[in-house]
């Protein structure tokens, strides 16, 4: 498949979650895995669309430490949850962007800035392979279950690490393969759009972010979303300007230490919901 007709399956697929959340539903029935991972308080704090329009497969705010005044950019921002909880915690002297390539979740999202009265967002038309920001200018990158869907990872790699300024950071959530699993093995598991047959191994999201220049790589795993996958917390930083690592406590990177058993991790409330199947991602 050409990475146009990825972006096209990709595109169509949230266009739909967009219209629907915008009527009052979710992309499908069931306890969706996406609202469910965000605290009832945050979820309190946001317009009901942009709740409905989570379709995530972790909770990137909770892992990210974002701290007042820093410039954060949210990869596929979607209806804009993880845009407006990221201002709420940058303050007014912050920034938080989303990108997304999808007009319809852009006017979502807009509209959700403007109900929860967000004065220090900004919303982009772009890929995150090709991200429309000047180099050095965002101190965290986050994404929810949103770099598995892209067609060219490395190049989004890459992007991360050119906007992200010396010393900056990102904390993501995504869905990982057990290395074990063969790219045909994976896409077996579901579709593109359904965020499982584009993930990428441990080890591939390690040795990617590694050759983009990005250091203190660790993957977590949370939860199991289908057999040989889980949802994940990745975090990494670009060196400071002396070239060296930032993170004065970061620990080894994951493929220096033993990797818990995806078979010992609880496993996602779904009832047909969950990223394996034709629910939110």
């Amino acid at each position: 498949m050409t990475t146009e007709a990825i972006h096209d399956e990709v595109r169509a697929h949230y266009a739909q979650a967009a219209i629907m959340a915008t009527e009052g539903a979710c992309c499908s029935s069931g306890e969706e895995i996406g609202p469910e991972l965000y605290s009832a308080l945050e979820r309190a704090e946001l317009p009901e669309a942009a709740v409905l329009a989570s379709l995530g497969c972790g909770n990137p705010i909770a892992v990210a430490e974002l701290h007042e005044g820093e410039r954060v950019l949210d990869l596929g921002s979607g209806g804009g949850i993880d845009v407006l909880l990221s201002a709420k915690r940058i303050g007014p002297t912050g920034r938080a962007f989303g990108l997304d390539m999808t007009d319809e979740m852009l006017a979502l999202a807009q509209a959700n800035a403007s109900a929860a009265g967000a004065t220090n967002v900004e919303f982009l038309k772009g890929h995150i392979g090709a991200i429309p920001l000047p180099a050095n200018s965002i101190d965290v990158v986050i994404s929810n279950c949103v770099i598995n869907l892209a067609a060219d990872k490395p190049a989004v790699f890459r992007e991360i690490a050119r906007v992200l300024r010396p010393g900056g950071r990102m904390g993501v959530s995504d869905i990982v393969a057990d290395d074990r699993l063969t790219a045909d093995e994976r896409a077996a598991r579901g579709s593109l759009a359904g965020c499982i047959a584009g993930t990428l191994s441990f080890g591939e999201f390690e040795a990617g972010l590694a050759e983009a220049g990005l250091v203190d790589v660790q993957i977590t795993p949370t939860h199991l979303v289908t057999d040989g996958m889980a949802s994940a917390i990745i975090k990494a930083t670009k060196p400071g300007p002396d070239g060296r690592s930032t993170q004065l406590n970061a620990g080894p990177a994951t493929g220096s230490k033993p990797r818990i058993s995806l078979d010992l991790l609880p496993v996602a409330a779904s009832d047909g919901a969950t990223c394996s199947g034709d629910g939110c991602c």
